[in-house]
């Protein structure tokens, strides 16, 4: 009898810790759970689990538990080895305060102890720290080889014994920037109650919190504003430039990159995750060039993860790379196929069977995290829930397209951002098992929401030009000729939902995003993509070849040209130039890194293309 109840009771438990695991999204197919309830992925009768990623790195670890001590502090990394550099950073003595290192200790057992009274004594106090009465100090971390980790940032108060006090270590940063308002935001080291004044106006947080964002609204168009980040003792004062008025057509410049991934070469050009030394550079010479907006689309990372938390340390290291420049104009940033985060199954020998975006959707996936790590406009569309193809329309099916895919204005322009990694199974183009989303495809909701979006800005009188913007090349030129939109000239290749093919082919699906662009719309001037790491640019006219020999499908109608401009060369590893059918109409091929600048006036755009790292000119173009 008590073993029947024992059986019983442990059912009962079983079928209750069942219930509770994630449900798993109709759109895939051929995964499961097994009794334990690990998920595993199911093809040709075998079955490969999930892994779990082993001692990830995160920004919890990374900030190191700070202690105040009477000679400083002491922090604990954990299992962590390697060592850290500090020194003192120059909050309201330079426009971009970055830290002015001066020592480096080793990690011991994980742990390391600062002596802020020693180190930083007459004449090395160059911040004021003892007349202030607190300090921050700026502190890089590297690991045993020397790879750089983490750049962090302790605020401490007093003159010994210390206090620890909050530390912003991500901002403040300019989002969404219009002729009358804009969104400021920060993230703090501890909770804390901030605000922010701007325009005779005072923003406050409603309650002590780590992450700050400030709604700015009532701002006057084309106008310098100071604003003030306050909070606890510190405070922090940088400006932004509002946009022009609507229909003022004033000139203005703005500029564009991508694949930013961490690179070869040692120091900051591999801090985990991003080549932070380019993109500071990149965002130095925008901010000398007195660029208005900069639009940045995917690859800022290595990404390829299963640790959500170690990818958000990536994206936070992108981050603080163009964080003094990030102070006084917007970044907007879109997702490539490196913000991939996922599932990832593998065989007992560790080869990978499968990968796919994680679920739960709304706090597991790659665009989950991108919209908690980045500030972008909300007004694309909701997801590919309710397609024709949809296996449960009373479920969520699909990841959301919040702040991944979505337009936004300035002055006489508009950039409309998609996302072509969307619901990205980076395993999908070489098995279909598993079922997910294919690099490089604009799925059905996406391309509708275009046709509105392209439609609604067709009849907007303050509009002259309109950008794409998509990760993914249509015409690939160096290092992606086998995906993207091309796929070796492949139109089988497409995503799977819920088992089954979608119905167009890579290439049919890439006209029909041209055919919007070029038939559906006089104004759109071009796209700016990137994926292959280097800098080229074609005009696409009717008499450029475009498609594989014998291709049996509806061909494009090119009434008008219109630009493919690609950079990606923003510090990822170089990709050199391929041969392929349009190849006669690529111009100003290139590897170097590239920073693309835009200079709008009136009716006139000319694209200008410098190398941020030695500041030659490498190529300009008359696009309008």
């Amino acid at each position: 009898m008590n073993k029947i109840l024992f059986s019983a009771i442990a059912l009962m438990f079983a079928t209750t810790a069942m219930a509770q695991l994630p449900k798993i999204p109709a759109a895939y197919s051929n995964l499961g759970y097994d009794t334990n309830g690990r998920l595993y992925f199911e093809n040709k009768g075998e079955k490969y689990f999930a892994e779990e990623f082993k001692n990830p790195l995160t920004i919890e670890q990374l900030l190191g538990k700070p202690e105040a001590t009477e000679n400083g502090v002491q922090m604990d990394f954990g299992t962590l080895k390697g060592t850290v550099t500090y020194g003192l950073i120059p909050y309201g003595k330079v426009p971009h305060p970055l830290p002015v290192y001066r020592k480096t200790v080793k990690i011991e057992d994980g742990k390391i102890e600062l002596n802020i009274k020693e180190d930083f004594k007459y004449p090395y106090d160059f911040v004021d720290w003892k007349k202030n009465g607190y300090l921050n100090l700026g502190y890089r971390i590297a690991d045993e080889q020397g790879m750089l980790l983490f750049d962090g940032i302790i605020a401490l108060k007093g003159e010994g014994p210390f206090e620890v006090i909050p530390a912003i270590y991500e901002g403040p940063f300019v989002n969404m920037l219009t002729d009358n308002s804009a969104v400021i935001w920060c993230k703090t080291t501890h909770p804390v109650k901030a605000e922010i004044e701007i325009n005779g106006k005072v923003y406050k947080d409603e309650h002590e919190t780590t992450l700050h964002r400030w709604n700015i609204a009532g701002l006057t168009p084309n106008t310098k504003h100071n604003y003030k980040v306050k909070y606890g003792i510190q405070s922090q004062s940088y400006h932004l430039k509002t946009a022009p008025s609507k229909g003022s057509r004033e000139a203005f410049v703005f500029g564009y990159a991508s694949d930013s991934r961490h690179a070869t070469g040692g120091g900051e050009r591999k801090i985990l995750g991003a080549n932070a030394y380019i993109m500071k550079k990149m965002a130095a010479l925008a901010h000398m060039k007195d660029v208005r907006f900069m639009q940045f689309t995917g690859d800022m990372i290595n990404g390829y993860l299963s640790s959500k938390e170690q990818q958000r340390l990536e994206y936070s290291n992108w981050k603080k790379s163009i964080e003094p420049f990030w102070h006084y104009m917007p970044f907007y940033i879109g997702m490539g196929n490196h913000e991939a985060l996922g599932l990832i199954f593998k065989d007992e020998n560790g080869k990978q069977q499968a990968f796919i975006d994680a679920f739960p959707y709304e706090t597991q996936s790659a665009e989950a995290l991108f919209a908690e790590e980045f500030v972008n406009p909300e007004n694309g569309p909701d997801s590919e829930d309710d397609n024709k193809y949809d296996p449960d329309p009373k479920n969520i099916d699909f990841p959301s397209y919040k702040e991944n895919v979505f337009y936004y204005t300035y002055g006489n322009v508009a950039m409309i951002v998609l996302n072509s990694n969307y619901w990205y199974a980076p395993s999908i183009a070489n098995q279909t098992a598993s079922s997910g989303g294919l690099h490089g495809y604009l799925m059905d909701n996406q391309l509708q929401w275009l046709r509105e979006t392209i439609s609604k800005l067709e009849r907007d009188k303050n509009i002259d030009h309109i950008f794409l913007t998509q990760h993914t090349p249509a015409f690939p030129n160096g290092g992606h000729s086998k995906d993207v939109m091309w796929y070796s000239g492949n139109n089988e290749k497409r995503p799977y939902i819920g088992g089954k093919p979608v119905d167009k082919g890579i290439i049919e699906r890439r006209d029909e995003y041209l055919e919007i662009l070029i038939n559906q719309s006089k104004k759109v001037v071009g796209m700016l993509t990137g994926d292959e790491h280097n800098y080229n640019w074609l005009k696409l006219t009717a008499d450029m070849p475009i498609y594989p020999e014998n291709y049996p499908h509806k061909k494009l109608n090119v009434s008008r040209p219109i630009y493919q401009i690609n950079n990606g060369a923003a510090g990822a590893p170089y990709y050199g130039q391929e041969v392929l059918p349009w190849s006669k109409h690529t111009q100003s091929f290139s590897v170097e890194n590239a920073l693309c600048l835009f200079y709008v006036e009136g009716k006139k755009i000319t694209m200008k293309v410098f190398n941020p790292d030695t500041l030659n000119q490498i190529d300009e173009v008359e696009l309008r």
